[in-house]
């Protein structure tokens, strides 16, 4: 069927009225004026922070939109591994000696949320769970990008293994460097989208994440969380470290 043809003029009206925050403001805040704004949507805009308001809300229709766009059959392109980028690059918002140094006899991974078996798992048993691995493209928002080999357990199977609501609307992640965000169900359940453990083919670097990291080539970097301590399933926006501050939060690349 053929989607039908969208009305930007009603869309960007009703998204004024409609939608909640959060919003990709500092994006937004700097490609948009106040006239600009009041030309686009019709109404007065007559300070700051009603244009805060306004691009809040249209952010959060964009981020409705993506979803709406959002094919979960479509695969990303995947890569010889001839291609992969040596050395993968090294991101985060704190520098390499700030890296949190986890012991795996320590480790636990915490479960929560709308879930059926809520028991923590250890590095033991998360490496038990069938593996696979791809060779795929991070994007980074920043207008970086590197192929890499990322292995792990897909993580729709890990979502059906601890009986995860998968009608539920979201799923966060918390980090041990204190970094957490959340992605849509229907990424969750994306073939490509893993929990991995390795890079390359050897345990999964501390640079990269160690011990588990979120990969999903289908969202930007900072949508691909490092470090994950803990997962919860939940109907309620859970908002995101850089999302709270501004960036889109469906955030599909």
């Amino acid at each position: 069927m053929k989607k039908p043809t969208l009305d930007h003029s009603a869309i960007i009206q009703e998204a004024l009225k409609e939608l909640p925050s959060p919003a990709r403001r500092l994006f937004m805040q700097r490609a948009v004026t106040l006239g600009g704004l009041s030309l686009l949507s019709g109404c007065t805009v007559k300070d700051e922070a009603s244009a805060e308001r306004l691009l809040m809300k249209i952010s959060r229709f964009n981020d409705d939109v993506q979803a709406w766009l959002f094919d979960p059959n479509k695969l990303a392109p995947t890569y010889p591994e001839s291609m992969i980028t040596r050395p993968f690059p090294f991101n985060a918002y704190y520098g390499r000696d700030e890296i949190p140094e986890i012991e795996a006899d320590d480790y636990l991974l915490e479960i929560s949320g709308l879930v059926a078996d809520k028991h923590s798992w250890q590095l033991a048993e998360l490496y038990q769970l069938p593996q696979t691995s791809q060779v795929t493209r991070l994007i980074c928002v920043e207008g970086w990008s590197a192929i890499g080999k990322w292995g792990g357990v897909t993580f729709s199977t890990f979502l059906k293994r601890i009986g995860a609501d998968l009608s539920a609307k979201y799923v966060g992640f918390k980090c041990e460097d204190d970094y957490y965000t959340s992605i849509d169900m229907a990424t969750a359940l994306h073939p490509q989208t893993l929990l991995t453990f390795t890079y390359d083919g050897q345990t999964l670097p501390p640079e990269y994440g160690y011990p588990m990291r979120l990969r999903m080539p289908t969202k930007l970097g900072y949508k691909n969380p490092k470090y994950i301590s803990a997962i919860f399933v939940t109907n309620t926006y859970p908002g995101g470290y850089w999302e709270d501050q501004g960036y889109n939060w469906f955030g599909g690349s």
